[in-house]
């Protein structure tokens, strides 16, 4: 009684569909899919930002040790 069976579902989608439109309800999901395609992008972009900040601060890392090294080598 809790739960909505297959043919509750079924009305649900066919009023909506007789509200919304069949057209709304096709650019509806375009505009969604864009979205999340947009979202994954974004990530993807983040992502690949992050690990070249990453690799840019391992760079300086390692120059800067390596100056360490030459000004020491300098000074004895």
């Amino acid at each position: 009684m809790g739960s909505l069976s297959i043919w509750h579902w079924l009305i649900v989608l066919a009023i909506i569909s007789l509200v919304f439109g069949t057209g709304k309800l096709r650019n509806l999901g375009s505009d969604l899919g864009f979205a999340v395609k947009g979202f994954k992008d974004g990530v993807k972009e983040a992502e690949s930002l992050h690990d070249s900040m990453s690799t840019n601060a391992l760079h300086e890392v390692v120059q800067s040790a390596k100056d360490a090294v030459h000004s020491v080598d300098e000074a004895r």
